[in-house]
């Protein structure tokens, strides 16, 4: 009847089954890339009988799956090295610090045992920051005061809009009691003061944005804060964040594996073999040949190798993939160069004394802001702990730019300094260690992850099909990109094709 929903596009994923290969003979992919992407196409064929041998330039898993812990040493293409000094349980997610709870990677979790709990990605009492000259700029204001005046003051003007008539073209009679109806619980507004336009459902203010004094015991019910007047919330911007919670990927719950990201990518390693996984290995050339394909790389120590297999899946970021020479087709070529590298930076820092939880009442959640820091992460784990670590910046563009261009410690002085604007004082005391990244320079990524001109062209769309017997996957290629399960359903999605191809053959 034209009522059901639409049937989504993409099929649900069924893996290759072990017993499919039989009478086909032991097949071989050379897989180029341990990141997740990588992983996860050498996970999946490993489990239906290939042969698998992933090629991994790092000598760690993950690719930008990365987590920083106490003796990391990088070296990164500017020649600068930082070794880490975390204390013993404390790292940073220098990648992928989040997973919503509709990805694929909590499947991959649970299949591969990596526990997780809970990541705060919205936390009511974190801070908004707005640098500027408005009345509300360069003031630290909470997440729940900054919601409950910007839609308490919306609702106030649309009830009086719509009580008044101005809606009328729109709405019915009933229509119009429902919506104000819903005002007056969405913003906590007062009444219709009949014969008073002006008086008729006020916003002023209530316990939702916070207490001067808290609501206790005995007779003490509570002192509200006043709210901001109405022309500094609207001018301050603040606002305009409060999408950022109903985005697909970012609304709560959002989750983290236990004891950092790294713990899928080493999950991986272990369901994969070691033995199948060759670390320190750069890949020098990749060619189709009349029998499948050959790799070219060197080891650890320096010696050249050659792989040959059958099929190779290439889960190189694009625009470095498109520098490795070999005879892939000038298309293929162009369109692994299509793709556009994005900057980001993170810095972690390590402090002695959990002092947002102390002195601010923040437990876990995100503090956005307008200063080159971007977003700050409190950490959503060690609650009541004695040490914590907080991604002191996580920023993009410009921003990235700027602050990739400074030394370390550079990075560190200006974190601390804009922090302190943020949360007082304390933000540069009890600082025990600090790493920060900038992705740009991080050898063998050289970006943060990739954005494309168009999804909808013919070099995006080049990628999606096989140059020979060389498959392409990351997660770059689906529509998820930045994201664990972008690279995951992207290495589906080549392992399927890939092996359709051996069952049809």
């Amino acid at each position: 009847m034209g009522l059901a929903p639409a049937v989504a596009e993409t099929p649900a994923y069924v893996a290759p089954n072990a017993g499919d290969l039989r009478g086909r003979g032991r097949k071989s992919v050379a897989v180029l890339g341990g990141g997740i992407a990588g992983l996860t196409a050498a996970y999946e064929l490993g489990k239906a009988g290939y042969t698998v041998t992933v090629l991994e330039a790092r000598n760690r898993p993950g690719g930008r799956n990365w987590t920083v812990r106490g003796g990391t040493s990088e070296t990164d293409l500017k020649g600068i090295t930082q070794t880490a000094k975390f204390t013993k349980g404390e790292y940073m997610n220098a990648g992928p610090g989040r997973i919503p709870q509709h990805h694929v990677t909590l499947d991959y979790c649970r299949e591969l045992g990596v526990a997780i709990e809970p990541f705060v990605n919205q936390n009511a009492d974190a801070y908004l920051y707005r640098e500027g000259s408005t009345a509300l700029s360069n003031t630290a204001v909470r997440h729940r005061a900054a919601k409950a005046d910007v839609y308490g003051y919306v609702s106030e003007l649309l009830a009086k809009a719509t009580d008044q008539g101005s809606l009328d073209g729109y709405l019915t009679a009933a229509d119009k009691e429902s919506l104000i109806s819903f005002l007056s619980s969405f913003g906590a507004i007062g009444p219709k003061v009949p014969g008073d336009a002006a008086a008729s459902y006020q916003y002023t203010g209530t316990g939702r944005r916070g207490y001067e004094v808290e609501p206790g015991a005995g007779l003490e019910a509570g002192t509200p804060l006043a709210p901001y007047p109405l022309s500094d919330v609207l001018a301050s911007g603040v606002g305009n964040y409060f999408s950022f919670e109903f985005g697909w990927d970012q609304a709560m719950m959002m989750f983290q594996p236990v004891g950092g990201m790294d713990r899928i990518a080493y999950a991986f390693e272990q369901a994969i073999g070691l033995d199948k996984i060759r670390y320190g290995a750069r890949v020098l050339e990749l060619r189709n040949t009349p029998a499948g394909v050959e790799v070219a790389y060197t080891n650890p120590g320096g010696q050249q190798k050659v792989l040959e297999a059958d099929f190779a899946i290439c889960a190189l970021p694009p625009h470095i993939a498109a520098k490795v020479p070999g005879n892939l087709s000038a298309e293929a070529v162009a369109a692994l160069a299509y793709a556009q590298p994005a900057d980001a930076g993170k810095i972690g820092i390590e402090y002695s004394r959990r002092w947002w939880e102390l002195d601010h009442r923040i437990y876990g959640g995100i503090t956005n802001t307008s200063t080159g820091l971007g977003n700050m992460w409190y950490p959503s784990s060690g609650f009541h702990g004695e040490r914590g670590t907080m991604i002191g910046y996580y920023n993009t563009g410009a921003s990235a730019r700027t602050y990739g261009a400074m030394k370390p410690a550079g990075r560190l002085a200006s974190a601390l300094e804009k922090g302190a604007q943020i949360h007082g004082p304390v933000y540069g005391q009890d600082v025990a260690s600090s790493f920060s990244v900038d992705w740009k320079s991080v050898e063998h990524s050289e970006g943060a992850w990739v954005g494309w001109p168009s999804q909808t062209d013919d070099k995006y769309k080049r990628l999606l099909e096989p140059e020979g017997n060389i498959y392409f996957a990351g997660d770059h290629l689906s529509h998820a990109i930045a994201w664990q399960h972008g690279a995951m359903v992207s290495a589906r999605a080549s392992v399927s094709a890939l092996h359709g191809r051996v069952m049809a053959a």
